[in-house]
């Protein structure tokens, strides 16, 4: 890549973002944060594609590719081996979608 001052100030915006995030609570309340956010969209999207009821099929298979994507992402040596925050992040995300679906289906079942 060519050596911008759009690309430099990128560069300097990770950088410093990565060093917040070094502290072990703030890593660990984006975390909490990225899965509560997970759960809120489990439970806006059961919530909007059952009320609609017309595209039931496709939003299934579209999340479970997603859900699936994710966890490819995750498990994968490579990234899993750096720990990277966005990948943990994006995980927890996942997997508190899946726990909000998780109970809208035990909702729904009583």
């Amino acid at each position: 890549m060519q050596n911008t001052r759009l690309n430099n100030l990128l560069d300097t915006i990770a950088t410093s973002l990565g060093q917040w995030f070094i502290n072990p609570w703030r890593r660990l309340s984006l975390l909490l944060i990225s899965w509560l956010f997970g759960f809120f969209l489990g439970s806006a999207v059961s919530t909007t594609a059952g009320q609609k009821a017309e595209l039931d099929i496709v939003i299934a298979a579209f999340l479970v590719l997603l859900t699936e994507i994710t966890s490819r992402i995750f498990y994968s040596r490579s990234f899993f081996a750096r720990q990277a925050l966005w990948v943990e992040s994006l995980n927890l995300l996942k997997v508190g979608f899946i726990y909000s679906l998780f109970l809208e289906a035990f909702k729904l079942g009583s």
